[in-house]
């Protein structure tokens, strides 16, 4: 698996950095297959600068150690090529293998408070991350590096992308959402949802050991989805 990470990629009244990576996803599925891409919520203390709701972005392709070059060079000259003036891209790029419990530890730091853009680079470094500053001040460095190692430790996040589930709508049963490419239907105290019907619009899976779980809770005479980070 290869991780492809995107943060700080717009400005107010512009498209997201979720919409700049299914893009991209769109294009690198053209040479390897598409995973899913998740969605990542940062900290949201006061001093750290952001313009939607400090989320990054993770593109997770089944894809080769050996392709890192290849995917860092074409998802470079994708990001900037769209480079919306005044944003801050940072993109962080890495194989499973490559990606430290230190990285993992850096990404619920960001995740949970403020960290300084000198810190990504100097953990970055001490790691051997591949991490680029794509324009503005690059503080988008710090949501990149921090994704990258939360989508690695398999506990954080949403899908946004993932096999057929933007096609389903409305009341479906539990073995569609299982069909479109979802793990398990589960209830936040873990019990395992095996039938019923599920209301499907927009639906976000939360990534949990490593797999896309989706959390609901019983409306009436169906489930509900939760969107869980």
């Amino acid at each position: 698996m290869i991780y492809i990470a995107l943060d700080d990629t717009d400005m107010l009244d512009t498209r997201g950095t979720g919409h700049l990576a299914r893009e991209i996803a769109a294009k690198l599925a053209e040479t390897y297959p598409l995973v899913g891409v998740t969605r990542h919520q940062l900290s949201s203390d006061p001093r750290v600068p952001c313009t939607h709701k400090n989320s990054s972005a993770v593109i997770h392709l089944d894809a080769p150690a050996d392709a890192v070059p290849d995917l860092l060079a074409q998802t470079k000259a994708l990001m900037l090529a769209d480079f919306i003036l005044g944003s801050d891209p940072g993109l962080c790029v890495a194989a499973d293998e490559q990606v430290p419990e230190a990285i993992t530890e850096f990404g619920y730091k960001a995740k949970n408070g403020y960290v300084p853009q000198s810190e990504a680079w100097a953990v970055a470094a001490q790691h051997g991350m591949s991490l680029f500053g794509l324009g503005g001040t690059e503080d988008g460095v710090i949501g990149a590096l921090a994704s990258v190692g939360l989508a690695a430790g398999g506990e954080d996040g949403r899908y946004i992308i993932l096999g057929t589930i933007r096609e389903l709508e409305g009341l479906q049963p539990v073995s569609a959402v299982l069909e479109a490419g979802i793990t398990a239907v589960s209830t936040t105290d873990g019990t395992l949802i095996t039938n019923g019907m599920v209301l499907c619009d927009r639906l976000r899976p939360a990534r949990r050991n490593g797999r896309p779980i989706l959390f609901v809770e019983q409306e009436n005479d169906y489930w509900l989805p939760l969107k869980l980070d």
